[in-house]
């Protein structure tokens, strides 16, 4: 069983609402969900959709066919009619269009009246759900306590009226929707909906982020947004920032004064950062660093997606200093390398980048849970006794490592903490000579990298390591390449996944046997110039034997791949 719904209209007519009151309930009802969503970079207006895709079995990628169209605009029939799968239908309102559509997969469904019967026109979103639900064949009970969830504090009137809405838009489908064969399975227990932002932020939480500074910019602001929601019961500061240059000097200066501190942008915004960047790099200050990624340059498409900031993040900021490079491909993903991307920042003294997209970052996936055990706390902070036993301080202490001993300013001992922009020796003061600026250079690079390196894991190799055709992608393209995988497996190519989540230090190890053996190796990545591929060249030697890109703001699927391969 594997449906999906598509519910198209113009931006203010409150697409959000039923889809997400359509994914909530599905999760809630035990069935596995992925969501996605297109919308316009405006308030009003424009055409926007959102998918929600259902089924009895672990989906993680958008499809390009649908069942059920809720068309609350004329550009939904134009733009998505064609969609439609072999029993699809599409159900709209003649009155609010003021057109009618003729076929036998077009149920004209009457939304504002309903509404209007129910109590007011604003519950015409309300009927669109319940009509979704009866064309479903599914039950009311649980929409209705979800219902009374998000009204109840409006009044006992308003959710009595939306849950009329409700009954009145399925029993109408329910009787007039003689197409509609779409019975789902069994169900299964409640499932956690998430997406990539929240996960981030709650990554974030879970890794002693106490504070966080940004100015917001699409698609990153939900991180800021969902840390600020929880910011009083974790004891966090939030600080919306004049700017991104204000920002990220905001998060270096709590870092500095002892406590875990992350900023985020997107490339516009991160453009702005990076002189603080280089300031993290001299000072060895640790911060984590959330870029999520929508095409450019410039103001580019503000809310769509794409892959095309790697080569910027990598070669951001002046002069030469190791950073990590971490590119969730799911939201368990975002929650467990947020963690890596903090014990990494701290234990080294460097900035790490979590790299997201607008795709990974809205998109909502089911899991009956995340695995906790997997998240670690090490504070690599010297603090209180330990701090005052130190006899002769040195910040920025020579060490076989390459890392010096950390100490909280004011922390309850004597010794002074001294960090400067400028070269500077052991203690932190300027200098101009040359043997030290080689010490200090060959202490931040070289002597760090090789243990930096030791802690990047290897790809996840989804397949057989003898696979004929070998699948590479990083970042957002985790579920679909391995939906795309079981399509091709499906068809008979011995086929496999190599998937990059930690991108930077490149890792070493085994995965280049099975490339090496493949009879076709194919890059698949969201950007024009083939970024990550051009990055395993340079740092491999081996060169994939092709590419499939994608540069229009639009999120791969499994068609789109399969008919490029």
């Amino acid at each position: 069983m594997d449906y999906t719904l598509r519910i198209g209209g113009a931006a203010g007519q409150g697409i959000q609402t039923v889809g997400g009151l359509l994914s909530e309930v599905f999760a809630r009802m035990g069935f596995h969900v992925f969501t996605s969503q297109d919308y316009e970079s405006r308030v009003r207006g424009g055409h926007n959709f959102y998918q929600v895709r259902l089924s009895d079995t672990r989906v993680m990628s958008s499809t390009e066919t649908i069942d059920i169209l809720i068309a609350l605009d004329l550009a939904s029939e134009e733009f998505h009619r064609g969609s439609l799968s072999k029993n699809g239908v599409m159900l709209y309102d003649s009155e609010t269009l003021k057109k009618t559509f003729e076929g036998t997969q077009m149920l004209d469904l009457p939304f504002a009246r309903l509404a209007k019967e129910a109590g007011g026109p604003i519950m015409a979103n309300t009927v669109a759900v319940g009509a979704a639900l009866g064309a479903l064949g599914m039950d009311l009970p649980m929409m209705e306590t979800l219902l009374a969830e998000r009204f109840g504090k409006k009044g006992a009137e308003v959710v009595a009226g939306n849950k009329k809405a409700l009954g009145l838009g399925h029993a109408y489908a329910t009787d007039n929707c003689k197409r509609c064969e779409f019975t789902p399975g069994e169900i299964g227990a409640r499932k956690l909906l998430i997406n990539g932002l929240e996960a981030a932020a709650a990554g974030a939480l879970a890794s002693g982020l106490k504070f966080y500074s940004a100015y917001p910019m699409t698609p990153s602001t939900g991180i800021m947004d969902n840390i600020a929601k929880r910011a009083s019961e974790f004891g966090v500061v939030v600080e919306q920032a004049e700017d991104e240059i204000a920002a990220i000097n905001m998060a270096l200066g709590a870092s500095f004064a002892g406590v875990r501190s992350a900023t985020g942008s997107s490339g516009g915004g991160f453009a702005l950062m990076v002189e603080g960047l280089s300031l993290a790099g001299i000072t060895e200050t640790p911060i984590v660093i959330f870029e999520a990624q929508r095409p450019g340059p410039a103001t580019g498409l503000p809310t769509r997606t794409e892959q095309a900031d790697l080569m910027f993040v990598l070669h951001s900021a002046h002069g030469e200093f190791p950073r990590v490079v971490l590119a969730p491909g799911s939201p368990e993903q975002c929650v467990l390398l947020t963690n890596k991307a903090f014990d990494l920042a701290e234990k080294y003294q460097i900035p790490v980048f979590v790299l997201l997209d607008q795709y990974l970052g809205d998109s909502q996936w089911t899991y009956e849970g995340f695995n906790t055990d997997a998240i670690t706390y090490t504070d690599y902070r010297i603090r209180g006794e330990e701090a005052r036993n130190i006899k002769d301080y040195k910040r920025y202490a020579i060490t076989e490592s390459g890392i010096s001993p950390l100490l909280v300013p004011g922390d309850g001992h004597t010794h002074l903490v001294i960090a400067d922009s400028d070269e500077h020796d052991e203690d932190g003061h300027l200098i101009e000579d040359a043997p030290t600026r080689i010490s200090m250079v060959e202490k931040r690079l070289h002597k760090k990298l090789p243990a930096i390196k030791a802690e990047i894991a290897q790809p996840l190799i989804y397949g057989p390591d003898d696979a004929d055709t070998v699948l590479v992608g990083w970042g957002s393209t985790y579920g679909v390449l391995k939906e795309t995988v079981d399509a091709l497996r499906r068809v008979g190519d011995n086929a496999s996944m190599l998937h990059f989540s930690e991108l930077y230090p490149l890792p070493e190890g085994p995965y280049m046997t099975t490339l090496k053996n493949a009879k076709k190796t194919v890059c698949v990545e969201g950007n024009a110039t083939g970024q990550f591929a051009a990055l395993f060249k340079s740092e491999t030697g081996f060169a994939f034997h092709a590419q499939i890109v994608r540069y229009d703001g639009r999120p791969f699927t499994v068609d789109y791949i399969m008919e490029r391969l």
